[in-house]
């Protein structure tokens, strides 16, 4: 754990820009505003829906017994009548930004904390700012991007929206790879 004593100060910066920027790009007026459309009719849909009570959760419209059941005809014909969903249900009531935003700020310490032990393992002490803020960057755009694309091969979620939190990714990256950069020990 000597690369925490020897990197905290870069692990909280990285974590504190990375907070600070994607504050910004959600709340600006920037590529996220168009990732979730409503739905026509969703008021009718809300109706239609609430009388069964579903729990919060993530759930599969139509969800087959068994992987056997995937080609018997009538679960066939359920697809093919649709809808065809993957709804996940959060729970009733006002939003609050401030679980998620506190989980988010222990993400982003927790990836620079990773990003601190890769580059810690790898790297001298001295090594040049390009050296750092390529292993510690590519660490960080690693967790912050790559893990979401399976999103978009096996559950459906737009390749549009994944490219969008790539490009976050990478600008998370570099700040990430510049704070490690810049307050490298040196030696």
């Amino acid at each position: 754990m000597t690369f925490i004593a020897d990197l905290w100060l870069p692990i909280l910066l990285a974590a504190a820009l990375v907070f600070a920027v994607s504050a910004a790009i959600h709340m600006g007026p920037f590529w996220h505003r168009s990732e979730f459309p409503a739905l026509a009719e969703q008021d009718r849909i809300q109706d239609a829906l609430r009388p069964f009570g579903i729990a919060p959760g993530e759930y599969m419209l139509p969800k087959p017994a068994s992987m056997k059941d995937c080609n018997k005809p009538e679960f066939v014909e359920k697809l093919k009548r649709g809808p065809v969903a993957i709804l996940t249900v959060v729970p009733n009531g006002p939003m609050s930004m401030g679980r998620p935003l506190a989980q988010w700020f222990v993400y982003t310490v927790i990836v620079s904390a990773l990003a601190a032990y890769v580059a810690h393992a790898t790297l001298a002490a001295d090594a040049p700012y390009l050296e750092v803020f390529r292993v510690a960057g590519t660490v960080a755009f690693v967790a912050y991007a790559v893990g979401l694309w399976q999103n978009s091969i096996w559950f459906n979620r737009p390749w549009s929206n994944t490219l969008k939190h790539t490009l976050d990714g990478l600008i998370y990256g570099c700040l990430t790879g510049g704070a490690f950069g810049w307050l490298w020990p040196m030696g």
